[in-house]
């Protein structure tokens, strides 16, 4: 029962496990709810006619998955050669687009009901992904106008000092 050799799986098992503060966030919400409709997007279109478009929601579920690990792991702290709210922004903006344009092909050109119900859930997935890139945007103009406002003052110091 208290064999050493089974306790360090275990720790390392639980260090996968994202926090409950990490699910609380609102950043977690939303990686939570981008994987969620991208998995069940996905098997919509497995089910359906329209079993070509799956690619776009497998794609997509498996970058929310990374990035949900990244952030609940801390991976992105560790990694500081990535710029992830770049990446992510990137991501959110490029999938909100594409499950739109799919979505809009699954509804004008497949008739069967898991196809339109893949395309409700693409469009679900669009509002989830254009909230999330929304977010992002508005933090990375915080940062960018916090970083612009820091660099510029020791300048203006410096040219004041020169005049005097």
């Amino acid at each position: 029962m208290g064999d050493p050799e089974t306790e360090p799986p275990r720790a390392a098992l639980r260090a996968l496990i994202p926090g409950r503060d990490f699910i609380a966030s609102r950043k977690g919400q939303l990686l939570l709810a981008e994987w969620v409709v991208s998995f069940l997007t996905f098997i919509c279109y497995i089910v359906s006619t329209a079993v070509s478009l799956m690619t776009v929601p497998l794609i997509e579920f498996l970058w929310a998955l990374f990035t949900f690990f990244a952030y609940s792991t801390k991976l992105n702290e560790q990694l500081k050669g990535i710029l992830w709210p770049l990446l992510d922004f990137i991501r959110c903006v490029s999938a909100a687009i594409i499950y739109f344009v799919v979505s809009l092909v699954a509804v004008s050109k497949y008739s069967c009901a898991a196809s339109k119900a893949a395309a409700v859930l693409g469009f679900i997935a669009t509002i989830v992904f254009a909230i999330d890139f929304y977010i992002i945007f508005n933090d990375l103009i915080k940062f960018l106008k916090k970083g612009g406002s820091e660099e510029e003052e020791p300048q203006r110091q410096k040219s004041d000092g020169e005049c005097y």
